[in-house]
């Protein structure tokens, strides 16, 4: 079982919208599968995207 993931992004906010819209849902799926994400620590572009939906949904960053 995978207890967590590493991820590493962009962290730039010039990212196409579409990119945005798979890091939430990515974010989104890894706290419902209660899977931790380690990620580079940024809190802007896909960086802090994915990090935000994982504590959105209850998830651990």
């Amino acid at each position: 079982m995978i207890s967590s993931v590493t991820v590493y992004c962009s962290s730039n906010n010039l990212a196409p919208q579409e990119y945005f819209i798979a890091a939430a849902s990515l974010g989104c799926e890894l706290a419902k599968l209660n899977i931790s994400l380690v990620y580079g620590g940024g809190r802007v572009g896909l960086m802090g995207c994915i990090a935000d939906a994982v504590m959105e949904n209850g998830g651990t960053v």
